[in-house]
């Protein structure tokens, strides 16, 4: 099945900037003037200070990017002279910029803010220290910026591992979500998932906002896992860490069986591990799909049940080499008839 073509936004208005940052992450950013932050466009996640352009070196100047004036910035332009300090901002207001924001509580030097108006650029003031302001409007605009990906499939919350359920439609994705939200683990999405790059190869998954937490059950309808189970039976969002793959039983197909060859899956950049699990009647796959997450987490704190069998292996055929060992299955059976 051919996967959808990932999609990035373009642009956000500062208009939309600005409340998202006081809505979502806790950061107000405060209009200091009363240009319209509508229509203005903010185009990727990178951010400037402008403190070598108000120097007066442009060659090198973005800006295209959010321009954060910090305490340097401003005592610079206090330090200066009148007619330098204008100069100064009127080269900066020289370019198309999207907008400026003052940190740490900073007022805008005498006589700049007339200018900016005239200019066309919302100026905006935050009290937040200009380290942790960056920090969290970096993080901000690179979600905003990130590619997206429609998966079709569930994902739950198993163990802390996020189980990323996927296979063809009928196959029985919501019905082995639902039973594993029965069994106490979390639901993120059912068949629709979208997914994120987050920095550090990390995919992110969540459902759609019409969806959220409603599943589809064939024969039994539309299900409302939180109404059903509780706040505790869901979670908004959660790292994909595996992919399972669902499929009925191909006696063509080959399966790991110990587990020393690894297969893996790109999405968007992100190499995840994939486990393929065959269905017949009678297959208990919400057991394995617990143990696929336990299993996750073994290798992951660095034991890895099948390099450990491996050994065993290994040293029990060293040992009947060397006749170490007689050619028993058990070698001894301990006095205990129980």
């Amino acid at each position: 099945m051919r996967r959808p073509t990932p999609y990035r936004k373009e642009s956000i208005t500062v208009a939309y900037l600005a409340q998202r940052m006081r809505e979502r992450v806790g950061i107000e950013m405060e209009p200091i003037n009363e240009i319209d932050a509508s229509a203005r466009t903010v185009t990727e996640p990178n951010i400037h200070r402008p403190g070598l352009a108000l120097a007066g070196y442009t060659e090198l100047f973005t800006h295209h990017r959010v321009q954060v004036i910090g305490n340097t910035e401003c005592r610079y332009l206090n330090w200066l002279g009148e007619e330098e300090r204008r100069e100064a901002f009127a080269r900066l207001l020289g370019f198309d910029l999207p907008c400026i924001v003052l940190t740490a509580g900073n007022d805008v030097p005498p006589g700049l803010e007339g200018m900016a108006a005239r200019a066309g650029v919302p100026l905006f003031r935050s009290s937040t220290p200009t380290v942790p302001f960056i920090s969290e409007l970096r993080d901000f605009l690179e979600d905003q910026f990130s590619e997206q990906l429609t998966l079709h499939g569930s994902l739950v919350d198993v163990y802390g591992i996020g189980l990323l359920l996927t296979g063809p439609a009928g196959i029985g994705k919501s019905e082995v979500a639902l039973d594993l939200v029965e069994r106490g683990h979390r639901l993120v999405a059912d068949d629709v998932v979208i997914a994120t790059r987050k920095r550090a190869g990390v995919l992110m998954g969540s459902g759609t906002d019409l969806a959220q937490h409603f599943m589809e059950v064939r024969g039994l309808g539309i299900v409302d896992v939180r109404a059903m189970f509780g706040v505790r039976a869901i979670r908004y969002q959660k790292r994909v860490e595996v992919v399972v793959r669902i499929h009925p039983w191909d006696e063509a197909e080959e399966y790991t069986r110990i587990g020393m060859v690894d297969e893996t899956e790109n999405i968007l950049g992100v190499e995840l591990p994939v486990v393929k699990l065959p269905i017949v009647p009678g297959k208990n796959v919400t057991v394995i799909c617990e143990v696929i997450a336990m299993n996750h987490h073994l290798r992951h704190y660095g034991y890895d049940p099948a390099e450990v069998f491996q050994r065993r292996l290994q040293d029990q055929i060293a040992s009947r080499r060397g006749g170490i060992r007689p050619q028993r299955g058990i070698e001894w059976f301990e006095h205990d008839t129980e």
